[in-house]
């Protein structure tokens, strides 16, 4: 029976892979040194897909992958109705926030709001009463505001060091984000023992970490 885990590439790929390890379960060679897509691993059923971020909740959710590791980020973007979100791996910890330029007011009435993050943005400011335009971008959310494209941004905070940099202020939070264990829900039914065993050793792993 094949399981395939679907990992997002980057960071949070550099922090789940010694989650797996302690799990018990490791590729057959270094991700970090190939161009494969497609993984192996140390178990014979199971194989890894390193996806982009955005894409693992898409494979995930239609059942092209079992499981994935994605932040909460990206999972607060799409359509879940197929997947269960079982474990908060406790990894790639960050904000998502609003942000502005140091010390400007809001305009009153209708803003304008640069983000990648657009479905989380226009919930959070449909909560607050605010009618908000929402303008996508894909990068360098510091220079929307600058430039006067933008009143704010949504955008994920860790240090805060390129807001400062950039003469923008951290602002209103919206979200914790981490990464997180996802499972395709027909495939939790199907394949159920060995994905519910592969879920409790990293939820042992990701105990064992808080508490030490």
């Amino acid at each position: 029976m094949q399981i395939t885990i679907a990992l997002t590439k980057g960071r949070i790929l550099k922090e789940t892979l010694p989650l797996l390890a302690a799990a018990g379960l490791e590729p057959l060679e270094d991700i970090a040194q190939s161009r494969k897509l497609i993984f192996p691993t140390n178990q014979d059923n199971v194989r890894l897909l390193i996806l982009r971020g955005s894409d693992v909740p898409t494979y995930v959710q239609h059942g092209a992958a079992d499981l994935g590791v994605a932040g909460k980020d990206n999972l607060l973007e799409h359509d879940t109705s197929n997947i269960y979100e079982p474990l908060d791996l406790k990894i790639a910890r960050c904000r998502l926030m609003t942000a502005g330029i140091k010390g400007a007011a809001l305009p009153k009435g209708r803003i304008k709001v640069a983000t990648k993050f657009v479905q989380s943005a226009k919930r959070y400011y449909a909560a607050q009463g605010r009618q908000a335009d929402i303008i996508k971008l894909y990068g360098a959310m510091e220079l929307a505001p600058l430039m006067d494209l933008a009143d704010e941004i949504v955008d994920i905070v860790d240090t805060g060091n390129t807001l400062k940099a950039n003469g923008l202020e951290a602002r209103e939070h919206i979200a914790h984000i981490s990464s997180r264990l996802i499972v395709n829900k027909a495939s939790m039914k199907m394949k159920y023992g060995p994905i519910n065993t592969l879920i409790e050793r990293l939820r042992h792993v990701v105990c064992a970490r808080e508490t030490a």
